[in-house]
């Protein structure tokens, strides 16, 4: 991959004027800003592309991650629900709403995603960072060590 998300911005604008309310078009483009830290405009353009193609699980996860950027966890909570009632089990899916429910400090219930996320998607850095923060909160500090000591494993091992 190259990760010129600038690049990617500046095409996918040109092909919006060109095919305006393209729900792809916005979807992909909305994802793009996510990865620029553009919140807002990623918000603004998956809010579009969802009335155009409500219900894609796509956008709904990636509007929820938007949202938990913005802080705005209540609204996230209801996006990664909804996207798991349409592709349920997904990882990406899990460790997101697990680390929303961290936030509203639902710690059981983010247990659960994230115990289910590290099934699906085994030794991911985030998921395991964010549960190892979860049982600490729920004063089990030997898991939570493990969990932390995993994280910092896999961080490394991945790191260029």
């Amino acid at each position: 991959m190259l990760y010129d998300y600038q690049g990617a911005l500046e095409d996918l604008d040109k092909a919006n004027v060109l095919g305006p309310n393209n729900a792809s078009i916005l979807r992909t483009r909305g994802n793009v800003k996510y990865m620029l830290y553009d919140y807002q405009g990623a918000l603004e353009d998956l809010d579009k592309a969802d009335v155009l193609e409500p219900n894609n699980a796509f956008t709904l996860r990636t509007r929820g991650n938007v949202k938990r950027m913005l802080k705005k966890y209540q609204g996230a909570l209801e996006d990664l629900d909804k996207t798991d009632v349409i592709e349920p089990n997904n990882a990406s899916t899990l460790k997101s709403r697990g680390d929303v429910k961290y936030m509203l400090y639902d710690y059981q219930g983010a247990l659960e995603d994230l115990d289910k996320a590290d099934v699906f998607k085994p030794n991911n850095a985030f998921t395991l960072r964010t549960r190892g923060n979860v049982k600490y909160m729920l004063y089990d500090y030997q898991g939570a060590l493990e969990d932390l000591d995993k994280a910092i494993l896999n961080q490394t091992m991945h790191s260029p």
